[in-house]
């Protein structure tokens, strides 16, 4: 499979769907995939037209098993030096789709692990089929988890965070669900079709409001409320022409047509 195959990408309407497409190596994340990956999300941050973002990987087994081991290992054994992923020149593909500005949706088609479940942490909401299946068996194979072992204990009580990372032991999708780590578990056969419904309602609001609250809220996270309150980030949607054109549109009983300007 060629590298261009490895990644799908599409737009419907306002919203950018990318699926990852090595089902045959349960969606692992080649050198190559990742690299498409962060070069997708930066495309779909610049691009005006796209107000949210849906990841969603091919096939039922997997969304993403996590690092290429197989890949590290042919590379080990041609004796190259491996540099660990916070040591490298260009930000992690973890840390570009986090930083994203615009609202990200995890359609978990099948499990998720290691840098798989990294990946599904750093998208904003996540969606699941009942069969998904979210560890980090990072431990169990010599590695470390960076970008998980931070934002994990975000989403999760620290003991039970640190009892996942510690053991690899996973997590299924309905436990999952009643700890907040997915928003909700939904049959396979729907699970695209809800998100790409839910990024549709994401992207028919205001898109400055929309990337203000997503900055606020994730930047704000450690901030003491005051501090919270007068962090000013990313535009301001009081000063734009969609906040006078949601005020026409709610006087004249239509729905708002929003530019993001």
């Amino acid at each position: 499979m060629s590298d261009s195959q490895e990644l799908l990408v599409e737009s419907r309407g306002h919203v950018r769907l990318l699926t990852l497409n090595r089902p045959q190596r349960a969606n692992a994340l080649s050198a190559s995939l990742s690299r498409q990956i962060v070069e997708a999300f930066i495309d779909a941050g610049e691009d005006s037209e796209i107000r949210a973002i849906v990841l969603t990987a091919t096939g039922i087994r997997a969304f993403s098993a996590g690092a290429d081991l197989k890949e590290i290992a042919a590379a080990d054994a041609r004796g190259e030096q491996y540099r660990p992923p916070t040591a490298r020149a260009e930000r992690t593909l973890y840390e570009v789709v986090y930083q994203t500005y615009k609202p990200s949706i995890a359609a978990l088609n099948g499990v998720a692990l290691g840098g798989g479940f990294e990946l599904a942490l750093a998208c904003d909401i996540r969606l699941a089929a009942p069969t998904v299946w979210l560890g980090f068996p990072e431990a169990k194979v010599g590695m470390g988890a960076p970008f998980g072992s931070v934002v994990l204990s975000r989403h999760l009580p620290p003991a039970v965070a640190l009892a996942m990372l510690f053991t690899g032991d996973p997590m299924d999708a309905s436990q999952a669900e009643r700890w907040g780590l997915v928003n909700r578990v939904v049959a396979p056969e729907r699970l695209l079709d809800e998100a790409l419904q839910l990024a549709a309602r994401i992207a028919a609001n205001a898109p400055l409001s929309v990337r203000r609250m997503k900055e606020t809220a994730l930047k704000t996270l450690d901030l003491p409320v005051p501090a919270g309150l007068r962090l000013d980030v990313g535009p301001n949607p009081y000063l734009t022409e969609d906040r006078k054109e949601g005020a026409r549109a709610f006087a004249e009983g239509r729905p708002p047509h929003f530019e993001g300007r």
